[in-house]
C-alpha cells in the first residue's frame, strides 16, 4: 500500500491520502486541470494528449501530439502544450516540430505562439507556467535554455548556459516574485536541484540560489505550486536507470516549502514520477503522472492552476 510520510509538520497541509490510481497507459507526462474540471495529460510515447472526464471516462483529446509534453490552461481556458522535444528510451525514440501552441477548446484551432528565438529553430520545449500578467515561461532541457513568452511570437531567452544546464520543471511562486527551476541532469556531478531566481517586474530573473538538492539521487521533473508558496516536485527512482543517479531520492512527491525545507513526502511505486497537476472544485486532489499511470491523492492545502 502506497501511504504519505510527513518529514515535518506543517499547520496547513495535512498527510496526504492514499494515492488512488485514475488511468493506465503508457509513458505518461504534463498533467494540467481545465476549467472545467478534466484533467489533461501527454502520453509522450504514443503522441497523444489524453482527456480523464469529471465522470471518470478516459478518452483522446488529440492524436498526433507532435510529440506533446508539458501542458497547461491559461486563465481564458485555452490549452499550452509544449511540444517536438526528442524523446528516448531504450528501444523508443519520437521526436517532432519544436513549438509552444496555444488551442482554442471552443473551436480547436491551434495557434504557434513560439517556434523559433532569433531565427533559429527551438531544440524542444518541455515544461511551461505562467504568470499573474499571463506571461508564459517554458523551459528546453536538450536547449539548456529558459524563455518567455509575453505575446504571440514575442519570446524573450532569459536564462541559458552555461548560467544552466538541463531546465526541466518550472513555476511561480503565487505573488509573482520568485521563479523556480528544475536542472534534471544526469551525468556525472550535473545540476539535480531546484534553483530559485527573483523575478522581475519586466519578467527577467536574478539573485539565482540553490532552492532544494537532489543529488546524488534522480532530481524532480515537473512540480505544482499551492496557495502557500509550496513546490509539489515529482522526484525519484526506485530503481537505477543506468545513469550516475542513485536511489537517495526516493521515487515520490516531494513538498518543498518557501523556505527550501522538505516538508512532506507521498511515495508512488511506480517508475518514472514525472509530473504534478492540482485540480478538483477545492483544488486540493493532486494528480501526479508516474510511468504508465495517472495518480490522484487529497492534498491539505488548495493548490494553483499553473
Amino acid at each position: 500500500m502506497i501511504r504519505a510520510f510527513v518529514y515535518l509538520a506543517l499547520a496547513s497541509i495535512t498527510a496526504a491520502q492514499e494515492p488512488q490510481l485514475a488511468a493506465t497507459l503508457t509513458f505518461t507526462e504534463g498533467p494540467t486541470v481545465a476549467p472545467d474540471g478534466s484533467v489533461y495529460f501527454t502520453e509522450v510515447v504514443n503522441q497523444r494528449i489524453m482527456k480523464l472526464g469529471t465522470d471518470g471516462q478516459l478518452s483522446v483529446f488529440r492524436e498526433n501530439s507532435n510529440v506533446a509534453n508539458g501542458l497547461l490552461f491559461d486563465p481564458e481556458g485555452r490549452l499550452i502544450a509544449c511540444e517536438g522535444a526528442t524523446f528516448q528510451r531504450p528501444g523508443v525514440k519520437v521526436s517532432g516540430i519544436p513549438r509552444v501552441t496555444r488551442t482554442d477548446m471552443k473551436t480547436g484551432q491551434i495557434e504557434v505562439l513560439a517556434d523559433s528565438f532569433e531565427g533559429k529553430p527551438l531544440t524542444g520545449p518541455n515544461d511551461v507556467t505562467i504568470d499573474s500578467k499571463g506571461r508564459l515561461y517554458f523551459t528546453e532541457l536538450g536547449g539548456a535554455a529558459v524563455y518567455r513568452i509575453d505575446a504571440p511570437g514575442k519570446i524573450a531567452r532569459i536564462l541559458a548556459a552555461p548560467d544552466v544546464q538541463n531546465p526541466n520543471g518550472i513555476q511561480i511562486s503565487p505573488d509573482d516574485r520568485t521563479l523556480y527551476l528544475v536542472e534534471a541532469n544526469q551525468a556525472q556531478g550535473g545540476a539535480r536541484l531546484i534553483r530559485a531566481y527573483d523575478l522581475q517586474a519586466d519578467g527577467s530573473v536574478t539573485n539565482m540560489r540553490v532552492h532544494f538538492d537532489f543529488s546524488p539521487g534522480r532530481s524532480a521533473d515537473g512540480m505544482s505550486i499551492d496557495a502557500e508558496g509550496n513546490l509539489w516536485a515529482a522526484a525519484g527512482l526506485n530503481q537505477r536507470r543506468g545513469t550516475s543517479e542513485t536511489l537517495d531520492t526516493k521515487c515520490g512527491v516531494h513538498v518543498i516549502s518557501p523556505q527550501g525545507r522538505r516538508i512532506q513526502f507521498i511515495p508512488i511505486v511506480e517508475d518514472t514520477i514525472t509530473n504534478t497537476a492540482f485540480g478538483g472544485a477545492d483544488m486540493k486532489t493532486l494528480y501526479i503522472t508516474a510511468g504508465k499511470n495517472l495518480y490522484q491523492v487529497r492534498a491539505g492545502v488548495a493548490g494553483l492552476p499553473r
